[in-house]
């Protein structure tokens, strides 16, 4: 499959984003979403108050989370503003373009923010560990440690 604009600014994404609200307020709410059940009120408010997470797999093993879509025009490349993981990171803007045909997959986690998970998992590339920051490409260091 291909990502290309229309899936990304068309319908491709808006409908993976809908299905991804639909099971997750079903899931929190049963099956109660029928036509014919008035209770069908409640899993649209619950999937209308949902946050969403959209996180991009590239193939090269880059993954990123999408904060906001740039729509910059039919191009052969998706741009958009990356949510950095890392605290340090985030009084700044990551602006990122990747071909089309680099995105290998596209995630679409639908939450509650009230059911929120306390840690965000960390997006490689934005991540840190022990206080050092991580290489996007996880390349190992030039200069290991000694000792």
């Amino acid at each position: 499959m291909l990502f290309d604009y229309d899936w990304w600014f068309g319908d491709g994404l808006a409908r993976q984003v809908a299905e991804a609200r639909r099971r997750c307020a079903a899931a929190r709410l049963g099956k109660s979403g029928t036509k014919s059940n008035p209770a069908k009120d409640a899993v649209e408010k619950h999937a209308a108050e949902l946050d969403m997470r959209i996180i991009v797999y590239l193939k090269d093993s880059a993954i990123y989370e999408v904060k906001e879509l740039a729509n910059l025009g039919r191009t052969d490349s998706l741009t958009f503003e990356c949510q950095p993981a890392d605290d340090a990171y985030r009084v700044g803007s990551f602006v990122v373009t990747v071909p089309f045909e680099e995105i290998a997959r596209v995630e679409v986690f639908a939450v509650h923010p009230k059911e929120k998970p306390e840690d965000s998992p960390l997006i490689k590339g934005f991540g840190t560990a022990a206080g050092r920051p991580h290489r996007g490409d996880e390349r190992p260091d030039e200069h290991p440690p000694r000792g």
